[in-house]
């Protein structure tokens, strides 16, 4: 579903990432490990349309989107990719249900069906009882797993998630890392997961290393 091909990316005087070949299927869970400083983040932002390469072609579904002008690209970006961060980025002035229907809002869906959609979610989170809390009135796992449900509003192909649980205790860790399959189950997403838990990382279909740049055979 997602092919990259031969993705350079450089600051300054420093090579990141050194010419990177990745294929990733559609519903598979792909983690990728590595020291820090490995290019594991900056490689993730690339795959998720977030920074472009210096050199190299991002494919979805034989779509060349690392061609696309920025507006294209806000669209494209809104309409088919999800995104879980180590800290949940939620809006504290908005309650649970406010946070989710955000893409779904910045992508002109009606707000009854943005919020039906949402409620749906949250429910199948078991969140349901926590629609109205804003974030924080909820614990570090819930507002984690509001921010899943945000990616999932827009019905994305792929979620990719920068250390998911890097942030949470080892209980709500443990659910985090149950939830991702229970979504795949549901939604049938891909899911590409940049980590350091290497029970999360063992979980995966296929688990990739990377070091200086570039990913170890």
């Amino acid at each position: 579903m997602i092919t990259a091909k031969n993705i350079t990316k450089s600051y300054g005087d420093l090579q990141v990432l050194k010419g990177i070949d990745l294929e990733i299927k559609k519903g598979e869970i792909l983690s990728i490990v590595g020291p820090s400083g490995a290019g594991k983040t900056t490689f993730l932002q690339i795959l998720g349309t977030l920074s472009r390469p210096d050199s190299g072609e991002i494919l979805f579904e034989n779509q060349h989107v690392s061609r696309f002008k920025d507006k294209q690209l806000a669209s494209f970006r809104n309409n088919n990719i999800g995104f879980v961060f180590q800290f949940h980025h939620l809006l504290p002035e908005f309650t649970a249900l406010e946070n989710v229907c955000i893409p779904a809002f910045i992508g002109k869906m009606a707000r009854n069906k943005a919020e039906q959609k949402a409620k749906e979610i949250l429910t199948f989170l078991k969140l349901d009882h926590r629609i109205d809390h804003k974030p924080k009135e909820l614990s570090g796992g819930e507002q984690q797993r509001v921010a899943v449900a945000r990616a999932l509003i827009n019905e994305p192909s792929v979620i990719f998630a920068d250390e998911p649980s890097g942030n949470l205790d080892s209980e709500n860790k443990k659910e985090l890392h149950e939830l991702f399959f229970s979504l795949r189950e549901k939604y049938n997403p891909s899911i590409v997961i940049v980590t350091h838990d290497d029970d999360l990382a063992n979980m995966a279909d296929k688990k990739l290393t990377m070091k200086d740049g570039l990913f170890l055979s």
